[in-house]
């Protein structure tokens, strides 16, 4: 091992199982358990300057006492030099009351409040004590913990590895003086046992430099690990995929629109990955309608020209016949065959589609998570496109990756990631970025309606209806529902047909049979429907440019990133475009501000910015499922400022110093350390 001898094993020493309830297996797991807040027991308050509201620690001599058996209730009074305090226990356990006899001295912590007979303290924390008996020398730690762990039982535990364990340093001196960080272990003993003169407010708000090394230490272990799994990437063999007869520039031609500058820019990005041995890992992300579809496509061309075949891999199958389409539209002209694979396909038609590609008769295939299925086999498979990359857990993109010799790997979002993020959980990816819309797009009106006004919208959307323009009327639930009462699919398409029986109104909904939903969008793509009324299964790849109006009901229930996919539908086409977001009062504070970002910007990184604010990394990214190590205690908005110097000591240790980097990897993750992405 370079650079340092560090020994692992004492870490990796197994806990009781009792442990396992809160994933705690390893002692490095129950040290890495740091405290939710801390309390502060080193000093006693007397009775009389208790304050309401305020935790505190007092001691005193029980002068009265009184159980009631049948409710379990118990009522004590403590008493010091300057007053009395009123202890309740409402679920007082068998044996309390006798140990709670009038002249025990009891040392009891807890929140006051103001209650019937004065001053009282409900389900204080006590023991009993002697006359003398000193106070701790540090704050308390209150840990994370679940019914079977108690908090004794964590302190006792972490007290003892503390006294055992001997945990070296993996970082080397140079590093920790270049970034001004503290040695490790004793950051560790800060955060687990804080003298009183160490301040609070700091360990609260985790910006002491204790919690800033070990922010430090999780954000570099997730970065090596990353970096670790592309390196190993790298080392695989992937087809060179040069063109051969012009296919890519016969589709640019055949387009009946010019590329964008920022497509441009993004193409020329993933051409060059093509044509290298080594396979293409890249994240293509870019706002709603900014054309991530066509790049797929000429990349797809680009790998059909040079003899190899392309997996299209969407998550619904509305979505998959959309890109079918779509891409049937760009590739039939050009004599290039396109097929789709999905769970609702009858096995005729399957088993067609299955012999082609397994031939290599089929050039192109579009599905659904039936392209993970066994028996899906390629005669030659070179591209995997994955759209709404985060919608697939890493499982299934590895199953399908396994079906080639490392195919080369091109993943979509249209949700933009803030740079600070995609630097913190995509370092094992390139990124490409589309940050410009094509001129055609029109930007898109956003209201917000209180629900009370109902009728007022349903007037408005049968005027621009009846002008020839089409309504998308979204709402978040098929059926009604017992735990939620909102405005469903089916009660609104009801609704809406007999309040124009004249109109021809659409219901798509994800209980539906694929061929009805298919049906349906044709006839509303074919502009044979005026209003559709939808769940969210169209919140994605649906592409209506005559659609000009989107209703959303129940506004308030949906998130940042859902409700600008939704408004994306809309905008496609010339006509004026306006998105209606009805909202159900009350509102809560989360609700309220999400509306007030929709209703200020059409930006889709701001409202990323905003979506990962609210929200906090490890739901924004949907990191359990994408198989990156989820971060526990580091921020990447807020740490920002931590990531660059990250950045290179995980270069430095990789390059230079690889025992230490594999030493800080187990130390963090332990067994646990596969986390080579799809």
């Amino acid at each position: 091992m370079a650079g340092i001898a560090v020994s692992i094993t004492p870490e990796l020493t197994l806990l009781p199982s009792v442990f396992g309830k809160l994933g705690l297996v390893t002692v490095a797991d129950l040290l890495l358990h740091f405290p939710l807040r801390y309390e502060d027991e080193t000093r006693l308050t007397p009775i009389a300057d208790v304050q309401p509201g305020r935790f505190v620690q007092v001691q005193g001599e029980i002068v009265q006492r009184h159980a009631v058996l049948a409710t379990r209730r118990l009522d004590v009074w403590l008493r010091d030099e300057s007053g009395d305090l009123l202890l309740r226990f409402l679920h007082a356990f068998p044996g309390q009351a006798a140990r709670m006899a009038p002249g025990v001295s009891l040392r009891v912590a807890g929140e006051a409040r103001v209650g019937f007979s004065g001053l009282e303290m409900l389900h204080p924390r006590w023991r009993a004590v002697k006359p003398g008996t000193p106070l701790p020398d540090g704050l308390t730690p209150v840990y994370p913990a679940v019914a079977g762990v108690t908090q004794s039982a964590l302190r006792r535990q972490i007290r003892l590895a503390l006294a055992q364990i001997d945990w070296q340093d993996t970082l080397p001196e140079q590093v920790l003086r270049a970034h001004d960080l503290p040695d490790f272990f004793s950051s560790v003993c800060v955060l687990h046992h804080p003298s009183p003169e160490t301040s609070v407010q700091g360990l609260q708000a985790r910006t002491h430099a204790a919690w800033r090394r070990i922010k430090f230490d999780e954000l570099l272990a997730q970065q090596l690990s990353l970096r670790q799994a592309r390196a190993q990437r790298q080392l695989m063999g992937a087809p060179r995929l040069a063109a051969r007869s012009g296919l890519v520039q016969r589709l640019l031609d055949a387009l009946p629109f010019a590329l964008t500058s920022a497509q441009r820019r993004a193409w020329q990005q993933i051409q060059e990955d093509l044509q290298q041995s080594r396979p293409m890992q890249r994240l293509l992300q870019g706002d709603v309608g900014s054309g991530k579809t066509v790049v797929a496509a000429l990349a797809a061309a680009q790998a059909i020209d040079a003899g190899y075949q392309v997996a299209f891999m969407v998550p619904t199958e509305l979505l998959a016949e959309q890109h079918f389409q779509k891409l049937v539209h760009w590739f039939a002209p050009l004599q290039i065959s396109v097929g789709m694979l999905s769970g609702s396909l009858g096995n005729k038609a399957r088993n067609k589609v299955l012999e082609a590609l397994r031939l290599g008769e089929l050039a192109l295939v579009v599905g659904t998570h039936a392209l993970f299925q066994r028996e899906v086999s390629f005669a030659r498979p070179g591209l995997l496109v994955v759209d709404e990359q985060h919608r697939f857990g890493v499982a299934q993109r590895m199953a399908l990756r396994d079906k080639g010799v490392a195919p080369h790997q091109l993943m979509m979002s249209a949700t933009p990631i803030p740079r600070t993020l995609a630097m913190t959980y995509y370092a094992d990816l390139d990124v490409s970025v589309i940050d410009a819309l094509p001129p055609a797009r029109s930007p898109v009106r956003t209201r917000l309606v209180d629900d009370r006004r109902r009728q007022q919208v349903m007037d408005w959307v049968r005027q621009r209806a009846v002008s020839g323009e089409q309504v998308y009327w979204v709402c978040p639930l098929v059926e009604e529902s017992e735990a939620l009462q909102l405005q469903t699919a089916m009660d609104t398409y009801a609704a809406l047909c007999l309040a124009w029986p004249d109109s021809a109104v659409g219901l798509v909904h994800g209980r539906m049979r694929a061929a009805e939903k298919q049906a349906v969008m044709a006839d509303f793509v074919a502009d044979k429907l005026r209003v559709l009324v939808a769940t969210t299964v169209i919140e994605v790849g649906v592409d209506v440019p005559n659609a000009s109006v989107m209703v959303v009901e129940h506004a308030e229930r949906m998130g940042l990133a859902q409700l600008h996919q939704l408004r994306g539908r809309v905008g496609r086409g010339m006509r004026r475009s306006e998105c209606v977001l009805l909202y159900h009062e009350p509102l809560s504070d989360l609700a309220r501000a999400r509306l007030k970002i929709m209703f200020e910007s059409q930006d889709g990184f701001h409202i990323a910015r905003e979506d990962l604010r609210l929200r906090g990394p490890g739901e924004f990214i949907g990191a359990r499922q994408s198989g990156v190590p989820v971060l526990r205690f580091a921020n990447p908005d807020e740490d920002a400022d931590l990531m660059q110097a990250v950045r290179e000591t995980a270069e430095y240790l990789l390059q230079y110093e690889p025992g230490r980097a594999q030493a800080h990897i187990a130390r963090w993750y332990g067994a646990r350390q596969s986390y080579a992405q799809a």
